[in-house]
C-alpha cells in the first residue's frame, strides 16, 4: 500500500544493492543519488519534490544501481511494486513492450557511460583486495558473535549478516552475495532458503575463513620483493601435484617426494590434464618446490603438502572471485 515516508537528513532512501521493493515520488525536501567508489561516495544528480526515483527495478528487479541520501529533512510517497505491477498487468502488451524496452536502452546506456568514465587501463573488479578482506571480515564476524556451530559447520542467520552487511560497514549487499556465491562454488559454504524469505548460512570451514583473512592481509602489505604470487595456471599445478602428494609418505622434515616423470605419464588419466616435467619450473624458481633432483629412476621433487595444502584454498578464493566483475 502506497503511503508517505519521513527521511532525516544524512539518511538513506535506499542503498546500492539493496532489493527492489517501491518506486518513490519525492514529496518534499532534497535527495543525491549516489555511488560508492572505494572509501567514498560519487554525487551522481540531485533530485527535489516531484522527482520519482527508484523506477528502473520495477520492470527487471535488479538491485538497487545507486543509493539515494536525503540533503535536507525530507518526505516521499511510496509506490510498493506489488501494487503497482497489479495495474500494469491491465495495460496493453505494446505498451509494456515500449516501457520495457525504454527501460532495459537506460540500464543499458548507464552501463556504457560507466565503461567510458573508467580511467585507461582502469580494471572493472567488483573485488579488489581489501573490499575481500572486508567482506569476508564481516562473514566471520557475524558468524563468530552469533553463528552456532551444527555437524556441518558455523550457521549463521542470513537476516544478521544482511544487517551487519549494509547498516554497519555499509557495504552494498549484492557484494556480499556475489561473495557467498563463489565461496558455495569452492564448496566453502552453503545457503538454504527457509519459510518467509529468511536463510540460514552455513560456513563448512570457519577457521579458514579467518586464517585466509589474516594471510592476504599479511601478503598485502609486504613490500613487493617479499611477496610470492601464485599465478592460476600455478595454482591448478599445484592442485594437481597434491593429488599425487597426498597418497605418498613424508620424510621427518615434512617433505615429499613425487617423481614428475611418473605424473607426467599418469596426470591425464587422474587429473583430466598433463603435467609436464617442465611445467613445474616457475614453481621451482618461487621456491615452492625444491630444486629438482636427478636420479636413475627419473626426475623428482620434494614438496611440502602441508603448506601448499594451506595457501592453496586461499589462492582460490582470490582468483574465483577476481572472475567476477559485476
Amino acid at each position: 500500500m502506497s503511503g508517505t515516508k519521513k527521511i532525516e537528513r544524512d539518511h538513506y532512501l535506499f542503498r546500492e544493492g539493496d532489493p527492489p521493493d517501491a518506486m518513490y515520488v519525492i514529496k518534499s525536501g532534497k535527495f543525491a543519488v549516489v555511488k560508492s567508489k572505494t572509501n567514498s561516495e560519487i554525487v551522481l544528480a540531485e533530485i527535489g519534490p516531484g522527482a520519482m526515483v527508484g523506477e528502473m527495478a520495477f520492470f527487471d528487479n535488479k538491485p538497487r544501481s545507486a543509493s539515494v541520501k536525503a540533503l535536507k529533512d525530507s518526505e516521499v510517497i511510496a509506490l510498493p511494486y506489488k501494487a503497482l505491477h497489479a495495474q500494469f498487468a491491465s495495460f496493453p502488451e505494446w505498451c509494456k513492450a515500449i516501457m520495457r524496452t525504454v527501460n532495459e536502452h537506460l540500464r543499458n546506456a548507464n552501463q556504457r557511460l560507466k565503461q567510458l568514465e573508467k580511467a585507461p587501463g582502469e580494471a572493472d573488479e567488483m573485488f579488489p583486495p581489501h573490499t575481500i578482506t572486508k567482506l569476508i571480515s564481516i562473514l566471520n564476524l557475524v558468524g563468530h558473535k552469533y553463528g552456532k556451530m551444527a555437524p556441518e559447520g558455523l550457521q549463521i542467520n542470513g537476516a544478521v549478516l544482511r544487517n551487519y552487511t549494509i547498516q554497519i560497514f555499509q557495504e552494498p549487499t549484492h557484494k556480499m552475495q556475489k561473495l557467498m556465491n563463489a565461496l558455495m562454488e569452492l564448496n566453502l559454504m552453503k545457503v538454504e532458503d527457509l519459510e518467509q524469505g529468511r536463510q540460514r548460512l552455513t560456513i563448512f570451514k570457519p577457521e579458514l575463513m579467518f586464517q585466509f583473512v589474516e594471510w592476504y592481509n599479511e601478503w598485502l602489505f609486504k613490500q613487493e620483493k617479499d611477496r610470492t604470487t601464485i599465478r592460476e595456471d600455478e595454482l591448478k599445478i599445484i592442485e594437481g601435484l597434491l593429488h599425487f602428494a597426498k597418497k605418498l609418505p613424508k620424510d621427518d622434515k615434512g617433505f615429499t617426494k613425487l617423481s614428475l616423470n611418473e605424473i607426467q605419464n599418469d596426470s591425464m588419466r587422474d587429473l583430466g590434464f598433463v603435467i609436464k616435467v617442465d611445467d613445474v619450473n616457475s614453481l621451482i624458481e618461487k621456491k615452492i618446490l625444491s630444486d629438482k633432483i636427478m636420479e636413475e629412476k627419473g626426475i623428482f621433487t620434494l614438496v611440502q603438502v602441508e603448506e601448499l595444502e594451506k595457501t592453496s584454498p586461499f589462492w582460490s578464493i582470490i582468483y574465483s572471485l577476481k572472475k567476477i566483475t559485476r
